[in-house]
């Protein structure tokens, strides 16, 4: 009986030992969501005053390169693990999920995520497409003014979005076939939609 006692009183503190160590643990770590312009070494700094908190926090969230993280990933921080760069703690890793998506961004040293970079590239054909644009801006002008854009409109013998004669038309009214036909009037009378322009605020029409 006596040996039955103390069994069971060993068992017991070994458990308790066991809890408490665990709720330790617990207690230790901390979740951190990283901002932009965070890497972990500025991550380390805030929770521990330098560096120390590298390795430890790349092998708490499965971070296989510590120059690579993402603005918005969840980070689980063992403040515990300050100064011992030798540890890999076998903790849950199921928090860190999040962690592992959208990989396609760059290393946090770009502070601009890829939507960004894919808004900047329009920008040199923006440059070359900037004659385009006066002339659509000058078309639209004429018809605005001569139809209210409508491809429908009529005044007796004028037909369309650019009130052309119906005998430029040839019969054929539809959309396609008066854009094809005012571009063809306007370069050969005017030489652009822009001269046009000109020449319709200078005299009511073109």
């Amino acid at each position: 009986m006596k040996f039955g006692k103390t069994l069971v009183l060993t068992t017991l503190l070994t458990a308790g030992a066991v809890f408490a160590l665990g709720t330790n643990d617990a207690h230790a770590a901390e979740n951190y969501t990283v901002q932009s312009g965070d890497t972990l070494s500025k991550i380390s700094i805030k929770f521990a005053g330098d560096n120390s908190l590298v390795h430890s926090i790349a092998s708490e969230n499965n971070i296989s390169n510590v120059d690579m993280i993402f603005e918005g990933q969840n980070l689980t921080i063992d403040t515990d693990a300050k100064g011992n760069t030798t540890v890999a703690p076998v903790q849950e890793q199921a928090a860190p999920a999040p962690a592992q998506q959208a990989p396609v961004q760059e290393a946090p040293a770009q502070p601009a995520p890829a939507p960004v970079q894919q808004a900047q590239q329009p920008a040199a054909p923006a440059a070359e497409a900037s004659a385009p644009a006066s002339t659509s801006s000058a078309k639209e002008w004429i018809a605005q003014r001569e139809s209210s854009g409508s491809y429908t409109a009529t005044n007796g013998q004028y037909i369309g979005r650019y009130q052309l004669s119906a005998s430029y038309l040839n019969g054929d009214y539809s959309a396609a076939n008066q854009e094809r036909v005012a571009d063809q009037y306007v370069t050969s009378r005017y030489g652009s939609w822009e001269g046009a322009q000109a020449f319709w605020q200078a005299n009511g029409w073109y």
